[in-house]
């Protein structure tokens, strides 16, 4: 045999063409770096020329050392008409302040916009703070209109100041601002608060200005907010702060989490800014056509950045309607309370997560009036566990039929051994006298799966339920001071490598019963489920997966609720404790393995009337077997 000799030429080739891509790659880096370069320059000229605008307006409207002459004449050189609305008493840092039993809020004259919004009924952190949520403050958010005038000026109205009025009509506060370019000409919010609601009506429209704006376009704003951090662990609240959003008559959808996420829908008709209990939302009649939507991560360290969670920013149009603006629409800002945005009938209830297709449905129309209910006359933590009583006392006739399939399993494996050993060289044999086993004796051996597999969207949806379940917020419960929060019994501030980033900086109790009674509830039924599954050939032994899952199912239950909520904790701890003596009873009084025996030789004496499924499978499995022979005999 001729020995392989190295081809030097093709060597050569190779390496020549791998400089040659390299030598390409490295220009085609220095053009990218260069280009980079120029459009990050040409970027920051462009912010800081209107950076620089912006300041000046600012520094002309609100400089008092000049003479008004020279004032008036310098805010016109920048404002055009709007210097008008600079030139009144109302053009100063002042705030106007409504308010109902429910929240404050503060309205500012420079921009228009909500400055503060405070709710009066919540603490931040834990019951015994003396803060209230203030989901607005320190210049967190701010709501900006950027008008383009007919002499080509671009003014922002965050920057400009507007004059407060306010009237109270059939007992609603009704605050109108006005950004003024002359007496009877003006840009106009109007907020109405009525009593004891978190909605108001928020309404923008314009009169007047169609000779002084350039209305060929739509007017751009930006509605943007840094949410702050409301509750004991911002790791997991910021797991359920993220923009929602409705769309197209109906549709809902959320931009994601992590950082600089983007989405763009068209025809939006709410934004929500969610945190995990409080929601900030802006509503409109009128669909905005086209929005970008950015959220952003702002906790890389969660002992570090402990006062936002996430940044959230809108950009979107308003369109001009005969050369005036005119929108009807709303700001809520409070609890993200299923029952209370669902009062209002806009499909806000869309913004708590309580998961979709059949585990929404558990949550709103099982989970949501039954805990309402029993919430409304005890104590949370006795609810939970009323609540658990019940829906696992609903759920027992399944649970009594998967116990039940398993015994009868139990009893005919012998036989299914039996046949296994005899047909172990011929696996379609084997499963035909399996089959018609299970058909003389009337077992089917799905009956134990379909139970387990119902129980299965209920398991969820309390993972869903439970997270978002306000009504928990700062309720007690035993150790437990939050039962929307971890119920730490020892806690450390060392960080520890994995640890800390995995399990966290304490240790949680009911995590560590409920893995307890896991693991107890899986030691009683590993051996019978293992027992109920025959072996099959070329599957896995179903007694060794059941033993490790034994230790790694209480493992798993420990690191992944150590921060979550103590309510979902108490409910799975309540649960597992609830089923195992549900089982024990099962076992005690209603499954006699001797009963099933006999009952099982009693229906194979009886005739079987084969059913079209039985029939059909009967008939595959009988081709494919003649198939079988045929082949062999070809070879």
């Amino acid at each position: 045999m001729e020995q392989k000799k190295f081809d030097f030429n093709s060597i050569i080739g190779f390496a020549l063409i791998f400089v040659i891509i390299l030598w390409m790659m490295y220009n085609n880096r220095e053009d990218e770096v260069k280009n980079q370069a120029k459009a990050k320059t040409e970027k920051a000229a462009e912010a800081k020329a209107k950076g620089e605008a912006t300041k000046e307006v600012a520094q002309t409207i609100t400089d008092t050392t000049v003479a008004d002459s020279v004032k008036i004449q310098k805010l016109q050189g920048a404002l055009g008409s709007f210097a008008y609305s600079a030139t009144l008493p109302s053009a100063k840092e002042e705030f106007t302040t409504i308010e109902n039993e429910l929240m404050v809020l503060k309205i500012a004259n420079k921009g228009g916009f909500i400055a503060e919004a405070t709710l009066k009924n919540f603490k931040k952190f834990d019951k015994n703070s003396k803060e209230l949520v203030e989901l607005i403050k320190n210049n967190n958010a701010n709501f900006n209109l950027q008008l383009q005038t007919k002499d080509n000026r671009v003014l922002n109205t965050k920057d400009l100041f507007f004059e407060p009025t306010l009237t109270k009509v059939d007992g609603n506060q009704v605050l109108s601002m006005k950004l003024k370019s002359s007496a009877n000409s003006y840009l106009e919010y109007k907020y109405v608060l009525k009593p004891n609601d978190y909605m108001l009506d928020f309404d923008i429209r314009s009169q007047g200005l169609n000779t002084t704006l350039n209305t060929s376009k739509p007017v751009d704003f930006q509605w943007n907010m840094k949410t702050y951090r409301n509750e004991k662990s911002i790791s997991y609240e910021n797991r359920y702060a993220e923009i929602v959003f409705e769309y197209e008559e109906g549709k809902d959808d959320y931009v994601g989490q992590g950082k600089d996420k983007e989405e763009t829908p068209e025809k939006v008709t709410y934004i929500a800014y969610k945190q995990h209990f409080f929601s900030s939302i802006l509503l409109t009649k009128t669909p905005f056509e086209s929005t970008k939507l950015h959220s952003n991560d702002l906790v890389d360290d969660v002992s570090k950045d402990t006062i936002f969670t996430k940044e959230f920013k809108t950009n979107s149009a308003l369109a001009y309607a005969n050369g005036e603006l005119d929108y009807k629409m709303n700001w809520y800002y409070g609890p993200s309370d299923y029952t209370v945005l669902n009062d209002y009938d806009r499909n806000l209830d869309e913004i708590i997560p309580l998961g979709w297709g059949i585990f929404g449905w558990i949550n709103k129309f099982i989970f949501v009036p039954l805990f309402g209910f029993l919430s409304t006359f005890m104590g949370l933590g006795i609810a939970i566990i009323v609540f658990t009583i019940l829906i696992k006392i609903a759920m027992s006739p399944i649970t009594f039929k998967s116990f039940l399939s398993q015994a009868k399993m139990k009893v005919l494996r012998p036989e299914i051994m039996e046949i296994g050993e005899k047909f172990k060289k011929d696996p379609m044999k084997k499963q035909q006298e399996t089959m018609k086993l299970y058909n003389k004796a009337g077992v089917n051996p799905m009956a134990g799966c379909i139970p387990a597999l119902i129980q299965i969207p209920f398991m969820y949806a309390s993972f869903q339920f439970f997270p978002s379940a306000i009504e928990l917020r700062q309720k007690g419960f035993l150790w437990a001071d939050d039962l929307s929060s971890f119920d730490a019994v020892i806690t450390w501030d060392t960080h520890i490598p994995i640890i800390s980033a995995i399990y966290g900086n304490h240790i949680s109790l009911f995590p560590i019963l409920a893995a307890i009674a896991i693991f107890f509830y899986m030691k009683m039924t590993s051996g019978d489920q293992a027992m109920a599954q025959p072996p099959q050939d070329g599957m896995p032994d179903m007694g060794k997966i059941m033993k490790i899952m034994i230790y790694l199912s209480p493992i798993m239950m420990l690191l992944f609720f150590n921060n979550y909520g103590s309510g979902l904790s108490l409910y799975n701890f309540i649960s597992n404790l609830i089923t195992i003596g549900i089982m024990l009873v099962i076992k005690k009084y209603f499954i006699d393995s001797d009963k099933i025996h006999a009952q099982i030789q009693e229906n194979k004496a009886k005739p079987k009337t084969e059913g079209k499924f039985q029939r059909k499978m009967r008939e595959m499995m009988e081709q494919a077997e003649e198939q079988k022979k045929l082949q062999n005999k070809k070879k």
